[in-house]
């Protein structure tokens, strides 16, 4: 019989491996960053990310949702990844984590 895995804990794995992730030109991580807005976990073990940009003309647009999805598809026990970039809402600063904004000494 499969052992069923927590979708709970795969989506933790999943924030914790998105926070490796850096902006190339904000020394701050994705998610702290504001740039995650949602991350899905299905019961098949199938991950959607829905995440922006800093804004769409954003020199990493080609590669930052490809080095998203490779990151988390090289989980173990994720099936597949789908990342969706949006600009609705657009990113802002206000999205930012306070730790992100003391990082950057905005607080």
């Amino acid at each position: 019989m499969e052992q069923e895995i927590d979708t709970t804990q795969l989506g933790e794995d999943i924030v914790k491996k998105l926070k490796t992730i850096y902006d190339p030109e904000i020394p701050v991580d994705i998610y702290e960053l504001g740039l995650i807005y949602d991350v899905m976990v299905n019961t098949d073990y199938e991950v959607k990310i829905l995440m922006t940009l800093t804004s769409p003309n954003c020199p990493v647009a080609e590669t930052l949702p490809k080095e998203v999805e490779d990151k988390v598809r090289g989980i173990e026990n994720v099936r597949d990844v789908e990342v969706e970039i949006t600009f609705d809402p657009p990113w802002s600063k206000d999205l930012m984590s306070e730790e992100a904004k003391l990082e950057l000494g905005m607080l």
